[in-house]
């Protein structure tokens, strides 16, 4: 085994600080800066410092030995990317201000990469020209750019991100198929030896497009992420992907829609309240502008409408909350009181909990009046069912209706179904088989390299600091010498020993720092072991210190290293 070398703690640029950051809002950013993993650049722009670095590398070795066990071949493509090719895709406006856009000096647009797609499909248009050439999967692990409105937790949520992107090419969609298995099992693997907890969720595709989507979420206090997990089956899904089926009902025997005055009733809670019904049995509809068209949200009076599920419907349009002008310009459309039935020019889309033959109390599209009654299918019309209401915690499970559980999380990997989106906008054929031109079909699949270790640090670390897995971690050991000058010299033997075994050794030699801060700081920089040359060190026995479950022993040196080295 080759002899590592070992990294002296008063050499390394890095400093321990004592305290939290005062911007610090998550324990992943509170730790990694206060271990001395990162330092902030500037707002979402992190630098990486040596034994952040380390647990990096670490992370990235394990991606590409499972990236290249399937199969994969790596590359590296540009971050400066040209305007083009995200025209001919729609992407250069669809990412909206997320996008990092710029001119050279002749006035030509570019942008910073936020995902490859485009560029990796000219690439393999440029390369591949017949069946001959393909199946083929090609990664790199790349940093990516998104401009972020709100930077925060840290390497959470930056502007400047590392991942690894992956993109598969196949001639048919069973290819396909079997290209999106073979990722899926890789992220297992990577996740596993990486040693994080995690679900595999339903998602939508969002502006990535294609026909099937799937997260890795990491369960973490700290995630952006809320996620629906089944404990009665596997059915797990981000909230966003949460659909229902269409369940109609009879409505025969539903008297007729009737008016009824209510005054001073423009909200859902002061409609229930006067009318003395539950919510439930009420209809809100909310209005929203599509690209400037006004279209109605329809949910029960009891939930509310998900945003994101409403955008991720309409995407790439823009979506955006009617302002009162609206309302001013359409004065069929009275604040408080719409109701979906005799709307005129407007679309409108529903919660599929509004089926048809359900009946509600809603607007009557005039002041202080609703209407009961109102059945849909009957007396108004859903131009589409779309799950659009906020989970709810309890909510049935969709698969087998036990009631779902809601957990945060943070999104470590995205696996997508593209189909031939990016192959239609950019024409990828190669001849097939027949001598005929055959469109090839992609898969896109993502992981947050830079994010996992986030969310690593989330889930594993401890009220002394950080406690990385052993196959993460910056150093096998961490050898502290606890100050005086023969514990020092016995620190720096052992550490050489232990070198020269293959082991990665983070040795604590700093000259006038006390003991106390030296232990400290060996918890909480979060090697899973630490060795301590202290009180018995003129006997030549040391202390081992498991730094998850802290069992310790004391050792000879030579029976530490045997122990570590096994």
């Amino acid at each position: 085994m080759a002899k590592a070398p070992v990294q002296r703690m008063s050499q390394l640029m890095a400093k321990t600080l004592r305290d939290d950051p005062a911007d610090a809002e998550v324990l992943s950013h509170k730790l990694l800066v206060r271990a001395g993993y990162v330092r902030r650049t500037a707002a979402g722009i992190w630098t990486w410092l040596p034994l952040g670095k380390k647990v990096l590398a670490n992370v990235e070795r394990i991606v590409r030995e499972e990236m290249d066990a399937i199969g994969a071949q790596e590359v590296l493509l540009p971050a400066l990317l040209p305007r083009e090719p995200y025209d001919a895709t729609g992407r250069w406006d669809e990412y909206g201000p997320e996008l990092f856009r710029l001119q050279d000096r002749k006035g030509g647009d570019y942008l910073l990469g936020p995902t490859h797609e485009e560029i990796f499909t000219l690439m393999v248009k440029d390369q591949a020209s017949s069946y001959k050439d393909l199946p083929v999967i090609l990664y790199q692990i790349q940093s990516k750019f998104r401009d972020e409105a709100r930077p925060r937790a840290g390497i959470l949520r930056g502007r400047e991100f590392l991942m690894k992107d992956s993109y598969s090419f196949d001639l048919e969609d069973e290819g396909l198929a079997k290209s999106y298995a073979l990722h899926r099992q890789a992220y297992q693997r990577i996740y596993e030896r990486l040693g994080l907890d995690y679900r595999i969720c339903a998602a939508t595709a969002g502006a990535m497009g294609g026909s099937k989507s799937e997260e890795f979420l990491a369960p973490a206090e700290a995630g952006e992420d809320t996620f629906a997990d089944c404990p009665n089956c596997d059915f797990a899904a981000n909230t966003e992907a949460v659909a229902y089926a269409l369940k109609p009902v009879d409505a025969t025997g539903v008297p007729a829609a009737e008016e009824i005055p209510t005054p001073d009733t423009p909200t859902i809670e002061t409609l229930a309240a006067q009318l003395d019904v539950d919510a439930s049995a009420t209809l809100k509809n909310l209005l929203v502008k599509v690209d400037g068209e006004i279209v109605a949200v329809g949910v029960p009076g009891d939930r509310e409408v998900d945003m994101d599920k409403v955008e991720a419907h309409f995407a790439p349009a823009v979506v955006e909350l009617v302002t009162e002008a609206d309302f001013i310009a359409r004065p069929d459309l009275v604040r408080g009181y719409v109701g979906p039935q005799g709307l005129d020019k407007v679309t409108y889309i529903a919660d599929p909990r509004v089926a048809p033959g359900t009946a509600w109390i809603t607007g009557a599209n005039k002041a202080d009046t609703h209407a009961k009654n109102v059945v849909a299918g009957r007396d108004f019309e859903v131009d589409a069912y779309v799950d659009v209401v906020v989970v709810r915690e309890g909510d049935p499970c969709p698969t087998c209706g036990t009631g779902l559980k809601l957990d945060r999380a943070i999104e470590i990997g995205h696996i997508f179904q593209l189909g031939r989106k990016y192959a239609d906008a950019l024409k990828l054929d190669v001849l097939g088989q027949n001598g005929k031109p055959v469109r090839v079909t992609m898969g896109s699949y993502g992981i947050g390299v830079s994010r996992a270790v986030a969310a690593l640090a989330e889930q594993t670390a401890d009220d002394k600091g950080l406690c990385w897995p052993a196959e993460v971690a910056p150093a096998d050991v961490h050898v502290v010498a606890a100050g005086k000058a023969l514990q020092t010299e016995l620190a720096l033997d052992v550490s050489e020993k232990l070198s020269a075994a293959g082991l990665r050794v983070l040795v604590d030699d700093r000259a006038g720092v006390s003991p106390g801060v030296k232990f400290t700081d060996s918890e909480l920089i979060g090697v899973p072991r630490i060795l301590v040359a202290g009180r018995r060190a003129a006997e030549g026995v040391v202390e081992l210190k498991d730094r998850r479950t802290g069992e310790r022993e004391e050792l000879t040196v030579d029976e530490a290293v045997a122990r570590l080295t096994a």
